[in-house]
């Protein structure tokens, strides 16, 4: 009797050690699942603002505008002169070393003053190279007409690309663009202030319904008084909460901190220059038979429609052999229920062209066989 309580012993202690490393395992399997909120919205009204301006690279070795050809470059040179305090009455301008540009530049939400940001350089007169030139002060404007930052300092253009320490070759990179590193300073904020904010709008950078719905449902389930609702597809409303108003950036840095399992609609792109093909994980194929060149790839229970829905396992067999001695050698088989990843691998292995993939793809989402959203680009 002692034995056999012993024995029931361990048969149970084991037994609950194999259910507790299959729950760990479930669990670690769907924490690796979820994403953060924050990965996957948009702050509504924390966005960067575009900035641009107009000025003038100078020190170039040659390459730079011919000023009988640009008149607005000459005019930009004069003004600059004019506002130094040297007269440019009666002279008359050749030099080939400067260079009319624009100049760009990203404001991200939340910039103070004094922060520095990248400027990108590009020619607009018949410059060849801004290879070795340095931008000079060039205010850069927002939307509305206002200056928010100040642009000069050197340009930087990519140099040769070692490939050995033999070899060097040049980057395929126009040499008539280029950007000032820390180049540009912000001298204007744009006044946004959270605390007056009554409620927050969250946007998703992928619209869908499930997941707007999972974000709503996951906020509510940690916050208290139901503050958060899916307006839509793309847009989660949250109402701040009065007891929160005092610690917002907080209570934003909570609901940021949550996880969720998005959920993405099946889609397949694909890169017909380079023969990429990337697949959700979503993607699934219907039983269908493909048949390519000398190859066939059956999937499923895929039936002819010449020997009727109820044709035997036998005879659907005797046609497919009849079809692969018709056609060729090259078989696959890949079971019913299969995603399109294993499809394409089936591919890879019976040496199918990159370009004769997408053709199947396109084929098979014709026949009804694939319910994804192609993507091409």
């Amino acid at each position: 009797m002692l034995k056999l309580i012993k024995s029931l012993t361990l048969f149970w202690v084991a037994h609950l050690f194999t259910l507790l490393i299959c729950s760990f395992c479930f669990i670690s399997y769907n924490v690796l699942a979820e994403t953060r909120i924050k990965d996957i919205v948009l702050i509504e009204g924390s966005r960067g603002n575009l900035l641009i301006g107009q000025g003038l690279v100078a020190g170039l070795s040659g390459t730079g505008d011919n000023l009988d050809n640009v008149f607005f470059t000459q005019k930009d040179l004069t003004d600059f002169f004019e506002r130094l305090g040297v007269s440019m009455q009666g002279v008359n301008l050749r030099t080939r070393n400067i260079a009319a540009v624009t100049v760009t530049a990203v404001l991200p939400p939340y910039a103070k003053r004094g922060m520095k940001l990248d400027a990108k350089i590009s020619a607009i007169g018949d410059a060849t190279s801004l290879r070795g030139g340095t931008l000079l002060v060039t205010a850069l404007l927002g939307a509305d007409g206002n200056v928010y930052a100040v642009s000069q300092g050197p340009v930087v253009v990519s140099e040769f690309n070692p490939a050995s320490n033999e070899v060097r070759t040049r980057s395929k990179v126009i040499e008539t663009s280029g950007y000032v590193q820390d180049g540009a300073i912000v001298e204007h904020e744009i006044d946004f202030d959270f605390c007056a904010l009554d409620k927050v709008k969250f946007t998703l950078y992928n619209p869908d319904f499930n997941t707007s719905k999972s974000v709503a449902d996951t906020i509510n389930n940690n916050i208290p008084g139901n503050v958060a609702k899916a307006l839509d597809a793309g847009t989660i409303e949250v109402t701040i909460p009065k007891y929160r108003k005092s610690d917002m950036v907080d209570f934003i840095a909570q609901i940021e901190q949550l996880k969720i399992e998005p959920d993405y609609s099946a889609r397949v792109v694909i890169d017909e220059a380079s023969g990429t093909v990337v697949i959700g994980s979503n993607v699934r194929i219907r039983p269908v038979a493909v048949s390519q060149g000398n190859l066939i790839i059956n999937v499923g229970d895929f039936q002819p429609s010449s020997l009727g829905p109820n044709a035997s396992n036998s005879k659907v067999a005797k046609a497919n052999r009849f079809v692969d001695q018709q056609r060729g050698s090259g078989v696959q088989e890949i079971n019913s229920g299969s995603n399109l990843s294993q499809l394409v691998n089936a591919l890879n292995k019976l040496g199918v062209y990159p370009k004769d993939i997408v053709s199947i793809l396109f084929n098979i989402k014709a026949a009804g066989a694939l319910d994804a959203v192609i993507e091409v680009r």
